[in-house]
């Protein structure tokens, strides 16, 4: 049974309707999205987290692309830049919401119609993303052995679920540890509830646990996601990510960043933006204030951890040193292709 999160942006006549994430696996209910700017203000609000924003960026351009039944075509191309740029800007530390743009501007060029490019841009971004997911997947799965712990950050989304998809399909017996995730409990919430639907053995543990759990001698690996991978090897993730990673070489436990391709936009991580959420948001948990009015909070949202710490970077193509990662592109031509 596919997860409930892998389907989780819808595109409907009346808008696109979103599965908030903020509430899951507590409640499940949709926010509609009549409008490609109610589209950014769900992303910006954390309705949609992990790859839930590439998704409902593809379905906002949609939404976009209706609204432009009067317009030329250069005056609709414009008008549908202008609606990425707008969602781009809501989450800029990860760049699948550019590629998302990019997939149905792609599809608006090769069409007479801008509503029907749209769409099938749309159409396209999506299916391809899904399908690079699954190789991934395949790849990572055959990194980790037949049976152990691995340890994970966050929510990997579709990452995470085809490689334990892959990985059950070749008889490995894996756990899982998920940390909680503060402050939005995206590990506890997320993780947690969609490997338990995948009937794999969960176990959560607080972000501070993380270094003893590690020096344990039981994990096998250290898996996350990567919101964006550096060609110089540095992984720009969920914060806390640095953190494990550190934890993980100094008790010889290997680190597997997955990504479906390194950025040739991003030379280096100071090529990547980082952005900082509201610090209100770490003196509350789920709705509940945790810290009184004397202290102030601080929250960058990613952090960025170095090569040195990465055993591999795993892709779509397969698993790269960080050292190589260049490697991925040879033979491809254009920046844009295989990194879109």
């Amino acid at each position: 049974m596919e997860p409930v999160l892998a389907r989780s942006v819808r595109l409907a006549d009346d808008g696109v309707h979103i599965l908030d994430r903020r509430n899951f696996p507590f409640e499940r209910t949709w926010v509609r999205c009549a409008t490609v700017a109610d589209v950014a203000k769900a992303i910006e609000d954390m309705v949609t987290q992990s790859s839930g924003p590439y998704f409902a960026a593809l379905w906002g351009m949609v939404l976009a692309a209706r609204d432009t039944a009067s317009m030329s075509k250069e005056q609709a191309r414009a008008y549908l830049e202008r609606a990425g740029d707008m969602l781009v800007a809501t989450r800029r530390t990860n760049n699948h919401l550019r590629k998302a743009v990019a997939a149905v501007l792609a599809g608006v060029d090769a069409h007479d119609d801008v509503q029907e490019g749209a769409l099938a841009g749309a159409e396209a971004g999506d299916e391809r993303y899904r399908s690079r997911s699954r190789a991934l997947g395949a790849h990572t799965a055959a990194l980790l052995p037949d049976e152990g712990a691995v340890l994970t950050h966050c929510w990997a989304d579709l990452y995470l679920t085809e490689t334990v998809t892959a990985a059950q399909a070749a008889g490995k017996r894996l756990r899982f540890i998920c940390t909680e995730t503060r402050p939005y409990l995206q590990g506890a919430r997320l993780t947690a509830e969609t490997l338990g639907e995948m009937g794999v053995d969960t176990t959560l543990i607080t972000d501070g646990m993380g270094a003893a759990v590690l020096s344990s001698g039981e994990v096998s690996a250290l898996l996350t996601a990567a919101d964006r991978v550096t060609m110089d090897g540095h992984v720009v993730n969920k914060v806390g990510t640095l953190g494990l990673a550190v934890a993980a070489s100094a008790f010889d436990v290997p680190f597997l960043a997955m990504v479906q391709a390194p950025d040739r936009l991003a030379a280096t991580g100071a090529d990547v933006p980082i952005e900082y959420r509201p610090g209100e948001d770490v003196l509350h948990t789920l709705g509940r204030r945790t810290a009184t009015e004397r202290a102030k909070g601080l929250y960058p949202a990613f952090d960025v951890t170095p090569p040195r710490f990465v055993t591999s970077v795993v892709t779509d193509r397969g698993a790269y040193d960080p050292a190589r990662l260049a490697d991925y592109y040879e033979g491809v031509d254009s920046p844009g292709e295989s990194n879109d």
